[in-house]
């Protein structure tokens, strides 16, 4: 059996740092990016393959990578709780860009706005968040709050809380949001009867409650894209 190469044996062109700093990192496949920060791999694995067979695992989706804990991490080979922590940190520090890109403009014009606004709340998709997004009179956004989180199935959006801290900040409309740990968006039924209840409270208060974001493996749906706040 021919022993395998490890990276620094490997053509310039296939070592990911090298292949890098040549082509650029866009250059760079998944694999090459995540054998990066492994640095090394194991008996008969490069780093690379250790990257490949741990993407394998999670049919190369880094939302589903993205969701492991170190203990998960651990369990494949060639990965030590140093790497598991430095694969996590990695992918954290990729949600957090993407959360400081979406607080540049302050005015929430659709429903894509108000998802890149909730999303880097939503740091554990294992567990549901309820999170509401206040807006004033022209629209701009004055803060995400995080209502109630913790449940796997569902979480408890209290109306008392939600618009006194409305009321608090001045806000004349908000925007919903929740997570389904599922990874599926499409709202239930309770969804559906709770987006009802708050829309109703809101009239009472003149505070106007203009979507419900589900969001479920970084996709979304809107309440208001699909015709469903003619509450």
């Amino acid at each position: 059996m021919t022993k395998k190469k490890s990276i620094k044996e490997w053509a310039a062109d296939d070592q990911p740092r090298e292949k890098m700093m040549a082509k650029g990192k866009a250059a760079l496949s998944n694999a090459e990016l995540l054998a990066i920060l492994l640095r090394i791999g194991k008996e008969g694995m490069s780093a690379v393959d250790v990257a490949r067979a741990l993407l394998d695992s999670v049919d190369n989706n880094l939302i589903t990578l993205s969701n492991l804990t170190i203990d998960d991490l651990t369990q494949h080979p060639g990965i030590g709780e140093a790497k598991a922590i430095t694969i996590m940190a990695a992918l954290e520090l990729g949600k957090r860009r993407r959360g400081a890109e979406a607080n540049l403009p302050t005015e929430v014009k659709d429903s894509k706005d108000s998802f890149e606004r909730f999303l880097p709340y939503i740091d554990d998709m294992r567990q549901e968040h309820f999170l509401v997004l206040y807006l004033n009179q022209s629209n701009h956004a004055l803060k995400v709050e995080c209502i109630s989180n913790g449940g796997t199935t569902h979480v408890i959006a209290d109306p008392k809380l939600i618009f006194k801290n409305a009321l608090n900040l001045g806000a004349t409309c908000l925007v919903l949001g929740h997570n389904h740990p599922s990874g599926n968006p499409r709202p239930s039924e309770d969804d559906r009867q709770l987006t009802k209840k708050l829309v109703a409270a809101g009239k009472l208060l003149d505070i106007n409650v203009i979507d419900h974001i589900i969001i479920g493996n970084e996709r979304y749906y809107s309440f208001r894209d699909h015709g469903e706040m003619t509450f």
